[in-house]
């Protein structure tokens, strides 16, 4: 597993805090894998998701960091959005 992936795991879970989340997302970054994030917390895994959220590890870095707000990085094209646009909506206001 990609120090990246492992990054992107350590820096959702601190964001969920102990809780997990009541949906499913992945957030699949480009050339590296994907973490899921669910009930159970962020984990590195390919597994489906209700959506699909996917960005390069750039992008995916500066949403975590705070320094790109994640609709931004919608609007722009900078992250994709695949399924159900509620759930990503309740995920970017969860980590935000």
């Amino acid at each position: 597993m990609s120090d990246i992936i492992n990054g992107a795991v350590e820096a959702l879970q601190a964001k969920l805090g102990d809780g997990g989340f009541d949906s499913s997302v992945k957030f699949s970054i480009t050339g590296e894998g994907s973490v899921i994030v669910d009930d159970a917390g962020a984990r590195a895994s390919e597994d489906d998701a209700d959506c699909t959220l996917t960005a390069d590890a750039d992008t995916f870095q500066a949403m975590m960091d705070g320094s790109l707000n994640p609709t931004a990085a919608f609007m722009t094209g900078k992250l994709s959005v695949d399924g159900d646009m509620g759930v990503a909506m309740k995920l970017g206001a969860l980590l935000a």
